[in-house]
């Protein structure tokens, strides 16, 4: 008969990564700190459009494409530029993000004082005012600027939750602020029992699911 498995599984997987990956994770949270800290606006922007570019895609490619667009391009290139570096790295939705990456310059300037704001608050202006950025996006972006205190709750994080019974099933499609919280409630409560912050633990369960820290 299959073994089921329930958080306390979870927990003893989690420490015996921290055993292996704990400085890993810790020098990869310095650099989402240094980012947010010390990052110019067009450094904050590649973030804020590195996440807008994984949303039902893939981190690395993410990544791929910061590497290829740079900071100056997200920030000056104009959209069939764009189009056609997306398409290069084989994005899937191409003509959509890059219309999203034009569309939402206007923030550049405001990112800095806004990552420094309560995280609730700032996830909720982006969600609302962010073309391509919802609750799981917004979080993303926070985290990767050094804000410990958010869950990412992509499709590996929620596989994680619901394998191990901290919730019983998928959530539907179409966050909303109570859904996101009620879920990323149930993994800060968890974060507590191993003694990770959730934006940490975050790293620790894409490398169990993954095998890989990206970002």
């Amino acid at each position: 008969m299959e073994k089921l498995l329930t958080e306390h599984n979870l927990i003893i997987e989690v420490e015996k990564l921290k055993k292996i990956i704990k400085d890993k994770v810790e020098q990869r949270f310095l650099e989402f700190k240094k980012l947010g800290e010390e990052g110019d606006e067009l450094d904050l922007y590649s973030e804020l459009c590195f996440c807008i570019l994984t949303a039902n895609w893939k981190a690395k490619g993410g990544i791929k494409a910061q590497k290829l667009i740079t900071k100056v391009g997200f920030a000056e290139y104009p959209e069939e530029q764009l189009v056609s570096l997306l398409k290069k790295i084989g994005h899937r939705f191409p003509n959509t993000r890059a219309k999203y990456i034009i569309e939402n310059r206007w923030i550049i300037g405001d990112l800095k004082s806004l990552i420094q704001q309560h995280y609730v608050n700032a996830r909720t202006f982006l969600v609302d005012k962010i073309k391509g950025i919802g609750w799981k996006e917004s979080s993303h972006f926070l985290r990767n600027t050094g804000v410990e205190d958010v869950a990412i709750l992509d499709k590996h994080i929620l596989k994680i939750m619901k394998t191990y019974h901290l919730i019983e099933d998928f959530p539907k499609p179409g966050w909303n602020k109570s859904s996101y919280l009620k879920l990323e409630k149930i993994l800060k409560d968890f974060a507590e029992k191993v003694k990770e912050p959730v934006g940490k633990l975050d790293l620790y369960l894409w490398y169990f699911e993954t095998n890989s820290i990206d970002k």
